[in-house]
């Protein structure tokens, strides 16, 4: 009947007539791994990753049998998957209508043996191209000759932009918990205070989602002592801001619709994979075959739009959130720039800022609705068609970007971190020395109730000054807090009987202390810090999370407390401490690729699972896992090594 409405009889001709028009897209020599003039182009095929998601997509959807394509044929397929013969498929599809055309054709065109299509094959434990025919051969692969209507089986389908919806929608929910955690890592930087993880505020609104991330933030929280408010008595008359700003006070808000729409994403891809996406169809019960629209992707398309936006929202909250770490204004006493040395020379964390907007500018453009710019085609016969490829790619590539702005905040929040420690023991340790200095001044002058007050009011005072002035280099700003105590240690000489002590003794006394403290914080402060450079104790402080995930970049990776200044390369001075000096972009594209490859994640399960027994973490497994697929069945090496989806590049 087809063949008829078609207007020939020649049945393999016209499967073969079929792929050859679709098999159109641009792949070059670059691609192939030869040799060429055109090197910085870039690629133009798919990643292999990508191509063997679609394969096992493929192979699934057809197993419906309703799209009449033989079990052999199928086999194959199966047996070029679990023989790692990956074809090289170009990167572009372009509209994505009458299913996937372009890169199923190319699949189907391997299968074939086609002698122009490249196919990656292990050979001595390396991967190398070869021409479809050839590795085939070399693979005791018998190809196939399509049959009737099993031309078109193989290239109507959804599989590639449904396989790589389904690795994007694996990061997307991946990185919806990593924020969960990036909040509370920005909180602890910050010193914050958590009222807002209180149960009975999520508890009295009705979003699931939102009680699961504030019963999650709570968990990773767990033992922090940088945070106030969440495992300890509230103080109401504690110095500084009585609830903390937006980004992270609202964060379980705010990230709980995106997971929302994540959850919808979900189902409409969920759906696609376990659909017959062919056309035309074989009704078997009514013998018949039922030509309609079945291979139309624009639920994968509707489903990476949602995506996406989902992503934006979330890299919208940790731009802000980093940017406030950076921000002296914003950052709770933290140096400027997260400098450790000199706060007038150490740009530092200035320049992770600026690439954190460039980051956020691109997700915005790409973010854009790609259901907007349809384009008919095939002769106006296609007028309106999904594009669920590109959204996919560019869902794909969303994940990318908001995984290096990842990338950057732990960065940055490892350092703010190790500076909201030293400065908090920094303050620690000066109180004893501050009291043993004006007991020594005015201590045979004043009662004993008289002297603690004022030590009282001075260590708030400094407290409060050493916080304001972390724009000034250490001796500017140890001058100017020393300077503006000297009001509150003259208002306390002054006898409980109300009798000031005599004029000449109170400005001698008064210069006496401030001279003496000045020196004391001069160099104790210096060496306080040279000892913090050399030896960390940050992590004692932690909470859950933060523990296994500091622990993880310092020890495991070996990302560095960044020292200032003097962490700059130069030839003949790329040492320090023993170690590799690296820029800070190296340092951050090291943890960069600990996220791509599924590493990190796995700390934050870890720390994530330690809590389970808690308050019912354990939803947030399941949000990590939703949408997931086994990763070593995508790897492309086989059981010789590991890629998760998290590791796929856009």
């Amino acid at each position: 009947m087809l063949t008829r409405f078609l207007g020939t009889d020649n049945f393999t001709s016209l499967q073969l007539a079929l792929m050859q028009h679709t098999q159109s897209a641009v792949t070059t020599n670059l691609d192939a791994g030869e040799a060429s003039l055109l090197q910085g182009l870039g690629s133009h095929s798919m990643q292999y990753s990508w191509v063997k998601a679609s394969m096992l997509v493929q192979e699934h959807q057809a197993l419906r049998s309703q799209g009449v394509v033989r079990v052999e044929v199928i086999e194959t397929l199966n047996e070029m998957i679990c023989k790692n013969l990956i074809p090289l498929v170009p990167l572009r599809d372009p509209i994505s209508a009458s299913g996937d055309l372009m890169p199923l054709a190319s699949i189907a065109g391997a299968l074939q043996g086609c002698p122009d299509i490249s196919v990656s094959i292990n050979q001595g434990g390396g991967y190398n191209l070869l021409s479809a025919d050839h590795a085939l051969k070399l693979a005791n692969i018998k190809p196939i000759v399509p049959n009737p209507k099993e031309g078109l089986g193989l290239i109507s389908g959804t599989a590639p932009s449904t396989a790589l919806g389904t690795l994007a929608l694996y990061e997307a929910n991946q990185l919806v918990v990593l924020s969960q955690y990036l909040s509370i890592l920005a909180s602890e930087a910050l010193g914050d205070n958590l009222e807002w993880l209180n149960p009975f505020i999520a508890n009295s609104r009705s979003p699931v989602n939102q009680k699961e991330f504030s019963t999650n933030m709570r968990t990773f929280v767990v033992g922090s002592k940088l945070v106030s408010c969440i495992h300890s008595e509230k103080d109401r008359f504690n110095v500084g801001l009585c609830q903390d700003r937006h980004s992270t006070h609202s964060s379980h808000q705010w990230i709980g619709p995106q997971l929302e729409d994540l959850m919808i994403a979900h189902q409409q891809v969920t759906t696609e994979l376990n659909s017959t996406s062919d056309n035309s169809i074989l009704d078997v019960n009514g013998s018949d075959i039922l030509s309609g629209t079945n291979f139309q992707a624009a639920s994968v398309a509707s489903a990476m739009d949602k995506t996406r936006l989902s992503l934006e929202a979330l890299a919208k909250m940790l731009f802000v959130q980093c940017r406030k770490m950076i921000n002296p204004d914003l950052n709770n006493g933290l140096p400027a720039k997260l400098a450790a040395d000199y706060a007038n020379l150490s740009f530092t964390m200035r320049g992770v800022d600026a690439n954190m907007a460039g980051y956020m500018f691109e997700l915005t453009h790409i973010t854009n609705s790609v259901n907007s710019h349809v384009q008919s085609a095939y002769q106006h016969s296609h007028a309106v068609n999904s594009l669920a490829f590109t959204s996919a790619r560019y869902t794909m590539a969303a994940a990318d970007l908001v995984s290096l702005m990842s990338a950057c905040f732990i960065y940055v929040g490892c350092q703010g971190l190790d500076l909201r420690v030293m400065h908090n023991t920094f303050l620690e340790s000066l109180q004893p020395i501050i009291q043993a200095i004006t007991c020594n001044v005015i201590g045979n002058f004043l009662p004993r109730a008289n002297i603690e007050a004022l030590h009282v009011e001075l260590s708030k005072n400094i407290t409060k000054l050493w916080s304001e002035s972390t724009s000034l280099d250490a001796h500017d700003r140890c001058e100017k807090v020393v300077s503006l105590c000297i009001p509150i240690l003259s208002s306390g000489l002054v006898h409980n009987e109300g009798t000031i002590l005599s004029s000449l003794y109170s400005v001698a006394a008064v210069e006496t202390w401030r001279r003496k403290v000045l020196a004391a914080v001069n160099a104790h402060y210096f060496s306080f810090r040279g000892e913090f450079y050399e030896k960390q104790t940050t992590v004692g402080y932690l909470g859950q999370a933060s523990k296994k995930i500091y622990s993880f970049v310092r020890e495991e990776l070996g990302v560095p407390f960044h020292k200032g200044f003097e962490e700059h390369s130069t030839p003949g001075n790329c040492l320090l401490g023993g170690r590799q000096k690296k820029t800070i972009g190296s340092w951050i594209g090291v943890i960069y690729e600990s996220l791509r490859d599924g590493r990190l994640y796995d700390r934050l399960m870890e720390a994530l699972g330690e809590g389970l027994d808690g308050e019912g973490g354990s939803e947030a497994v399941d949000g990590l896992r939703r949408c997931g697929v086994d990763e070593k069945e995508l790897n492309t090496g086989g059981d010789s090594g590991y890629a998760s989806p998290a590791a796929i590049g856009a």
